[in-house]
């Protein structure tokens, strides 16, 4: 283990195993502690032992003992280490940090590390012996957030630790998380001190552009220009290099050349530079990481626009972008620059502006997951804007995403949409798994707004800015101009939104008020000829109307007068205009669309977060889980599909409602198993490359007499030869729908949950359903209504059975990383329940991966 991580107060530490180089520096670390520090049991011997059990317990001889050690700029701050202490999923830990480093997070994320590398070994619990007078020690291991028992005895406390990462430990890791986060951010987003490297003279340079943009924005801190061939550039003084500078600048702009960049961030690092942000493209990547890591420093890009930020404390404006930042309460950040540039020219339009604005460019360290977390607590942003090409970590992404958009409105532009990245699968859920189904199933069970384009997000960001959220999705249309009405009404319902019906005292009350040639049903045309205090009273009229939770406004001038300066706030509920070929805002903060479409959509965003935010939250808790009989099955498996007999063990074990069967490998043998069960039976050949049995000749269904059986079973031999394996004979299900359920995990966005339509036409249709794992409650019921015939298939099913399924089926892909694939296929229902007839089920090594750990990007 080698990995970057963040302390409490934001600075940068390696975390990595000790090894015997390490016995002097450990040694030395023990030695400058207090008494009442000495926190590892074995410490406690003479110094000649100490050296000895030191020496022997980072030796590469002894692996049931694990060392871990946090260096900064290659000083050891603390050590924790676990020796398996019964059989194999037992350990004693032990702990220690150096005094002057206490009370900065090096022990809790020292256990973090350590408890996560001893999961991937099969370690399960820790033990620990901390002396009572020892508080301190005491709460780093209690506040840890893993399951605890505490025991008294004398002066020794006993702590044991349970290392399963439930939710409650990933709530407590990922908290820790954000406010190292944010500390470590401050360098970026509110540094006292800037410097720009590579401040060309010319006005058409980079550098140049930086440089002005700073002095421009009243940029609140020290400035300082670096460029060997200038005295002063836009009349800020220059120097020679980074060692020549009066002070170490807090954050560095770099706009050098590409090859230059590495040995300028060593320099930047070596002369106490807390960050950097490196415009240049065409950067050697590692090398520039490597400076990175080595001083503990933060980076944005490289091949970025930069970074700004509109706080009034700061005014920072250090990118190379034409206009400033517009004060505002949208955070944005982006892998491109030009949509950047793009969101932000749209949002200036409209008078929208942002709290700050960070490109990534090719985020070799701060990405959207650390801005996401910035923003969670930065109090000027309301909003979150994101613009992503790829994901590094989707799986922490989605857990701080749920969190932050809980509060705060997230949104993000979808990119690489295509199905060219859809890689090649056997099985029919994961030729379901294209990148975009994916990505998108994040998006939705994250609470993150999704849309296509910048138009679109600046209409969405426009109407969370300024419109409350609607209680419901029924929508009234009110408009001057009855085409442009029903093409609003027709946009509302492409959008999934529903035409209110209006009561019959607000038709009354609106008849009063215009022509009787107007239309007092949804969508109501008032005729051309209203003014604009009638059109304003009947948006009232309409607008108070219980069936109601939310009114499009449409209107044209005509000779006869122009009724938008009647659109106004109503009722509380939201109120979207449109105006065509016009986009902008009305009085009384009413967004206006230059077009119905873009109207309803914004609405469908706004309802899209409303639904979200009253979604149930809860995780069903399970039981009858047999997850050792689960582990059994799947370890030391080779890479393949694992025989009938074991998938009906492997689903058994999760509680899953299995037909099951018997793997015969004879006649005798399957005649026998037919005369067991006492009636009709399936047949079904198990052979090498059978994957889809039906379609390949490998089924025969209602056998009844040792005969039939007998004579499929010879079929399958002369079909098949020596690729048969065995025949799973199977008591025949009773009759019902068919359904799909499946799962492909995915090395970096973990298991993908698939429901749809079920039985030999799965494919004819194509009719699925995706969420990722786990699966909360409310994740199940969209899975369990969201394809097209789920309607039709649970029309007379116990949707209680099948969703308590796809519960068990997410359970089981989360707790064992060996499946690769599971298809259901059929899950039958009936009005009192369901059952499994056939799965398969592909296994793979699974290597330990940890996507929660606290650590920085080192390669």
């Amino acid at each position: 283990m080698n990995a970057a991580a963040l302390l409490t107060d934001g600075s940068v530490v390696t975390v990595r195993e000790l090894g015997p180089g390490d016995v002097s520096a450990l040694l030395e670390l023990h030695r400058g502690l207090p008494v009442e520090d000495r926190y590892m049991r074995f410490f406690s011997t003479s110094p000649r032992q100490l050296e000895d059990f030191v020496e022997r317990m980072i030796s590469p001889d002894a692996p049931q003992h694990v060392v871990l050690g946090a260096f900064r700029e290659n000083r050891l701050l603390g050590a924790a280490s676990y020796v398996v202490v019964r059989e194999t999923d037992f350990a004693e830990v032990a702990l220690v940090v150096s005094h002057t480093e206490q009370a900065h997070g090096v022990g809790t994320l020292l256990l973090e590390h350590l408890a996560s590398l001893a999961r991937g070994r099969g370690v399960r619990r820790f033990t620990a012996e901390v002396l009572t007078i020892n508080g301190r020690m005491l709460r780093v291991f209690t506040d840890l957030g893993l399951v605890t028992s505490i025991v008294p005895d004398g002066e020794v406390i006993y702590v044991e630790l349970v290392l399963e990462p439930g939710d409650h430990y990933l709530d407590v890791v990922s908290e820790r998380e954000s406010r190292a986060d944010v500390a470590s951010l401050t360098h970026v987003l509110r540094p006292s001190s800037i410097a720009v490297i590579g401040a060309g003279r010319s006005p058409g340079s980079v550098g140049n552009a930086v440089l002005r943009n700073l002095i421009e924005g009243s940029f609140t801190g020290d400035l300082y220009a670096v460029n060997p061939h200038a005295k002063s550039v836009a009349g800020v003084d220059c120097y020679a290099s980074v060692t020549e500078l009066p002070e170490a600048s807090e954050l560095a702009v770099l706009c050098v050349p590409a090859k230059a960049v590495p040995a300028v961030a060593e320099e930047c690092g070596r002369r106490g530079v807390r960050a950097l942000v490196v415009i240049s493209s065409g950067v050697d990547a590692e090398e520039l990481l490597k400076a990175v890591r080595a001083h503990g420093m933060r980076l944005v890009g490289p091949n970025c626009l930069g970074v700004s930020t509109s706080a009034p404390a700061v005014r920072m404006n250090a990118t190379f972008a034409a206009d400033s930042t517009l004060p505002g309460g949208v955070g944005l950040v982006t892998q491109s620059g030009g949509i950047a540039i793009g969101v932000q020219e749209e949002l200036r339009r409209l008078g929208l502006g942002l709290s700050s604005l960070v490109s990534t460019g090719d985020k070799l360290d701060i990405s959207s997951n650390d801005l996401l977390m910035w923003w969670e607590h930065d109090q000027d942003t309301r909003i979150i804007a994101l613009y992503l090409e790829s994901f590094g970590n989707p799986r922490k992404f989605a857990r701080i995403a749920r969190r932050v958009a809980a509060t705060k409105p997230v949104l993000a532009i979808r990119a690489a949409t295509s199905e060219a990245g859809q890689r090649a699968a056997a099985s029919h859920t994961a030729s379901t798994a294209t990148p975009s189904v994916t990505r998108d199933a994040l998006f939705r069970q994250a609470g993150v707004i999704a849309v296509d384009s910048v138009p679109e997000l600046t209409d969405a960001v426009m109407a969370l800015s300024w419109q409350p959220l609607p209680s419901g999705r029924s929508v009234a249309v009110l408009s001057n101009a009855g085409g442009l009405g029903v093409l609003a009404a027709d946009a509302c319902v492409r959008q999934g939104l529903h035409m209110a019906t209006l009561g019959e005292e607000t038709r009354r009350a609106l008849a009063e008020l215009v022509p009787q040639t107007a239309s007092l049903q949804n969508p109501v045309d008032t005729t051309a000829v209203v003014d604009e205090k009638t059109f304003a009273r009947c948006l009232d009229i309409v607008g108070t109307d219980p069936a109601v939770d939310a009114v499009i406004t449409v209107t044209v001038p005509t000779a006869l007068g122009d009724p938008t300066g009647g659109v106004r706030n109503v009722n509380g509920k939201p109120v979207l205009a449109v105006r065509t070929g016009q986009t902008e805002r009305l009085a009384g903060e009413v967004p206006c669309y230059a077009e119905p479409a873009r109207a309803a959509a914004a609405l469908a965003r706004l309802a899209e977060r409303a639904d979200w935010l009253a979604r149930p939250r809860e995780f069903a808790r399970l039981n009858r889980i047999d997850l050792d009989a689960a582990n059994a099955v799947v370890a030391n498996r080779p890479e393949g599909w694992l025989p009938p007999d074991d998938v009906v063990t492997l689903l058994t074990a999760f509680g899953l409602p299995v037909l099951g069967g018997t793997l015969t490998t004879t006649a005798e043998h399957a005649v026998a198993a037919q005369r067991a069960y006492d009636g009709p039976v399936a047949l079904k050949a198990v052979a090498d490359d059978l994957l889809h049995k039906s379609k390949g000749g490998g089924v025969e269904l209602g056998v009844t007499d040792a005969a039939g059986v007998a004579e499929a079973f010879r079929a399958f031999q002369e079909r098949f030869g020596d690729r048969l394996r065995g025949v799973f004979v199977q008591p025949m299900a009773s009759g019902g729908r068919e359904l799909l359920v499946g799962v492909v995990t995915d090395e970096k966005f973990g298991p993908l949950v698939v429901a749809g339509l079920g039985g030999v036409d799965t494919d004819l249709l194509d009719d699925r359903a995706a969420a990722l794992a786990p699966l909360s409650t409310a994740d199940a019921d969209d899975l369990l209504h969201g394809f097209r015939t789920a309607g039709h298939v649970l029309a007379d099913a116990d949707e209680d059975a099948v969703r308590e399924v796809l519960l068990r089926v997410a359970e089981l892909a989360g707790a064992l990383p060996e499946i690769v694939e599971l298809d259901i296929n059929p899950l039958v229902l009936s009005d009192t329940g369901c059952v499994v007839v056939d799965a398969r089920v592909r296994v793979a090594p699974a290597p330990h991966t940890d996507p929660f750990l606290r650590r920085l990007r080192t390669t």
